[in-house]
C-alpha cells in the first residue's frame, strides 16, 4: 500500500520567499524525472522564527531521489523545486523572535526538500528555528549534514516509539544502512544489548560499532526490533520480538502485512514517519530537540558516520544522485556547497 499524500500547510514555494534582490546558486528541479539544472534564485532573508543558513554541505537521502523522480508520493514537491532534505552550514542572520543562534554558529538539520519548502541545494536557506540544532564539536560540517534525517527516524523509533529502557536487547534489520546505523549506536548509549543484521561483508563495519552481527533475525525474545528494510524483513521481525511486552517498530511499514505472528506473541508494533513535523508544519521543535541530543552523543564519542569518499560540488548534484542509484557509495553521499 503507497503511504497517504499529505499536503503541506504554510509552506513557502520558490515563488513566494521572501527576498533581498540578491540572487543565489541552486540546483532546480523542474519536471520530475528529469536532471536537476544549475541556476540562480533570489537568496531569501530570515522571516520571524527563521535562520537564514548559508549550507556549507547536503546530504544526500534515497528519498532524495524518489522525490526527484516523482515516485514520492508522501513527499512531493511542488516544481520547480529545491531538493535537499538534509544540510549542516553557517548562520548568517536570524529573524525576529530567534534566540539560541547566531551568525557564525554552525548548525545542522533536516530542514527541506519536501512538502514545497526550499531544500538545501542552494547556497542559502531561510530555515525554520525549531528545526536546527548547534552542530557537533567533534564532526565537521560534512558529517553533520548527513545525520539529521536517519538520527531522527532512529530516535522516533527506538525513544520515541519504543521507549527503549538500559538492559533491553534490541535487534537493528539493516545495522549497516543509515537508519541503520544511527539506531545501533543510540541503543547502545542508551544501555541496551545490541545485534544487528547485514550482509557478511558489513559483519566488521556492524562488530566496530559494538553490536553483534547476524545475518538474519534469529530466535524470538528481542524486547525491540527496529526494521529499516520493510517488506519480508518487517514480516520476519514480528516473528523475531518477545512474547509478552516486545515491541517491533519500523521506518518502512508501507506493505501488506499479516499481523497474526505478532498478535499471537502479545506483542505490539509501530511506525516512524519522520517527515510529517515539515510536512504539516506540527512538532517541528521536537526535531529540533531530538538534533541537540544527536551533537550531545556525538561530541561524547558515542555516535559516528559513514562517509562516502567522493566529492561532489553542487553542480555535480545529478552525478551525486546517479552514484547512490547505482548502488557504489561506500557511506553516506555529500553534497560540497562550500
Amino acid at each position: 500500500m503507497p503511504a497517504p499524500f499529505i499536503r503541506a500547510v504554510a509552506a513557502p514555494t520558490l515563488a513566494t520567499i521572501q527576498q533581498t534582490g540578491v540572487t543565489m546558486k541552486a540546483m532546480i528541479l523542474h519536471a520530475a524525472g528529469e536532471p536537476l539544472t544549475l541556476g540562480e534564485l533570489p537568496q531569501p532573508v530570515a522571516g520571524p522564527g527563521q535562520v537564514l543558513v548559508r549550507i556549507h554541505a547536503s546530504g544526500v537521502n534515497p528519498l532524495d531521489l524518489k522525490i526527484a523522480a516523482g515516485s514520492a508520493g508522501h513527499a512531493r514537491m511542488p516544481l520547480p523545486a529545491v531538493l535537499g532534505i538534509d544540510m549542516a552550514g553557517q548562520v548568517e542572520a536570524v529573524g525576529p523572535g530567534v534566540s539560541g543562534f547566531a551568525p557564525g554558529d554552525r548548525v545542522f538539520g533536516m530542514t527541506g526538500g519536501v512538502g514545497g519548502v526550499q531544500g538545501s541545494l542552494a547556497e542559502y536557506a531561510a530555515v525554520d528555528a525549531d528545526l536546527l540544532a548547534h552542530a557537533p564539536r567533534t564532526m565537521s560540517l560534512r558529517e553533520a549534514a548527513v545525520l539529521p534525517l536517519v538520527f531522527i527516524t532512529a530516535w522516533e523509533g527506538l525513544v520515541d516509539r519504543a521507549r527503549i529502557e538500559p538492559g533491553q536487547s534490541v535487534l537493528v534489520q539493516g545495522g549497516a544502512g543509515g537508519v541503520g546505523r544511527a539506531a545501533l549506536q543510540l541503543a547502545l548509549a542508551r544501555g541496551a544489548r545490541v545485534s544487528a543484521t547485514g550482509r557478511a561483508a558489513q559483519r566488521e563495519q556492524i562488530e566496530q560499532l559494538g553490536a553483534r552481527f547476524v545475518e538474519q533475525a534469529e530466535g524470538g525474545d528481542f524486547d525491540i526490533v527496529y526494521d529499516t528494510l520493510g517488506g519480508a524483513v518487517l514480516d520476519a521481525s514480528f516473528k523475531a520480538v518477545r512474547q509478552y511486552g516486545g515491541h517491533v517498530v519500523s521506518c518502512l511499514g508501507w506493505g501488506n502485512h499479516g499481523l497474526a505472528p505478532l498478535s499471537f506473541r502479545a506483542a505490539t508494533y509501530s511506525g516512524v514517519f519522520t517527515l510529517l513535523p515539515l510536512l504539516t508544519g506540527h512538532g517541528r521543535a521536537a526535531h529540533g530537540a531530538i538534533l541537540r541530543e544527536a551533537t550531545r552523543l556525538a561530541d561524547a564519542g558515542q555516535l559516528s558516520v559513514r562517509l562516502d569518499p567522493q566529492h561532489f560540488a553542487l553542480a555535480d548534484a545529478n552525478a551525486a544522485h546517479a552514484h547512490l542509484a547505482a548502488g557504489k557509495a561506500a557511506g553516506k553521499v555529500v553534497i560540497d556547497l562550500v
